[in-house]
């Protein structure tokens, strides 16, 4: 038997009219991304990039996805939905800088159960906020409802970045060699990764959330944004020769160093070569083993650059003249295992 009333898109769950308020709600935020060579603007059916070719003898893009993984969950308990944006565009454009090219423009995708239109603006501005952050145009997205997929106000991120380079500068890691320098830059924190060990350790906890570390809330510490390094990395790539770069990003140091060095090479690091941050002391204290928390985290670094040991002195100078701190880690050794190993 059918029903006499008839059926809308509404009583399903879906709100088409709140998706349209939300893009009348972030379109200051986005035009605040925007740069010489976007087309158009919200609403169409794809974000349109002209490529700067003129700049260029044989260009590469280069592209990046990521997420947020279950640092969202603390953030829609937290009510940091302000934060998570940032997080969104920083894990794909610190992916891209590492290839030594330029982020040109992003996208999101944003799904929920239902539409809150004052949490996803919020999520979106700090998108844009994100973006303004690395140099990249926010020139388009998704958001979608999925009626039964998510519990009430909780939502996931997904974030897409496209970058370009030229090709005799593209960083493959290839002319890394034996006795060069790793250079090691700040971290803001766990950045977006390791979140789910980070809320069983607070499970664990006896203040769980309400730990203060140093006067503050372990919670602000967890959910400080990921920093953003394109604009320092950029500048630090104009000025001298780097040989490699390597996000730390999921996997922690002892993974993620490997990954831009040539076989036949490994990294040795000095442990006390930068300082520890509260945040992951208060993880190790509470019961991670180093050698976890090495392969989890970042550990206080969240980037790492190899240039030749000669100007590794200008390396940090260009480095600190843009707002980073960054220490001198270790250098790279033979290693036929191709291991990163802390000392």
């Amino acid at each position: 038997m059918t029903s006499k009333t008839p059926l809308t898109y509404r009583e399903s769950g879906v709100d088409i009219d709140a998706g349209e308020q939300l893009v009348g709600r972030i379109k200051s935020a986005v035009a605040r991304t925007s740069r010489p060579e976007v087309l158009g603007g919200l609403g169409g059916f794809g974000g349109l990039f002209k490529l700067p070719l003129g700049r260029y003898k044989e260009p590469v893009l280069v592209a990046g996805v990521d997420g947020v993984g279950t640092k969202l969950k603390l953030a829609v308990e937290h009510d940091a939905h302000d934060q998570v944006g940032i997080d969104l565009v920083a894990m794909s454009v610190n992916d891209v800088i590492v290839q030594g090219a330029e982020p040109l423009f992003f996208l999101d995708y944003y799904v929920s159960q239902c539409l809150n239109i004052d949490i996803a603006t919020r999520v979106i501005e700090g998108i844009a906020r994100g973006c303004e952050l690395s140099g990249a145009a926010l020139i388009g997205g998704e958001t979608a409802e999925h009626p039964g997929m998510h519990a009430k106000d909780e939502y996931d991120l997904a974030g897409f970045c496209v970058g370009i380079v030229e090709a005799d500068r593209l960083l493959d890691g290839s002319s890394i060699s034996a006795g060069d320098s790793i250079i090691g830059i700040a971290s803001s924190g766990p950045h977006s990764n390791g979140f789910s060990l980070i809320r069983k350790v607070l499970e664990q906890s006896p203040l769980g959330t309400d730990t203060l570390i140093n006067g503050q809330p372990i919670i602000e510490l967890l959910l400080t944004p990921t920093r953003i390094y394109s604009k320092s990395i950029l500048h630090l790539l104009e000025s001298i020769e780097v040989k490699g770069l390597a996000h730390i990003t999921g996997g922690g140091l002892t993974e993620n160093i490997p990954r831009v060095l040539p076989m036949g090479l490994g990294a040795q690091l000095k442990r006390s070569a930068w300082p520890t941050l509260p945040v992951f002391q208060w993880i190790e204290d509470m019961g991670v083993e180093t050698k976890e928390m090495l392969r989890t985290f970042n550990c206080g670094i969240g980037m790492v650059v190899i240039v030749k040991p000669e100007i590794t002195e200008n390396a940090l100078s260009i480095l600190n003249s843009c707002g980073e701190e960054a220490w001198i880690v270790g250098e790279i050794v033979e290693d036929k295992n191709n291991q990163a190993k802390v000392i």
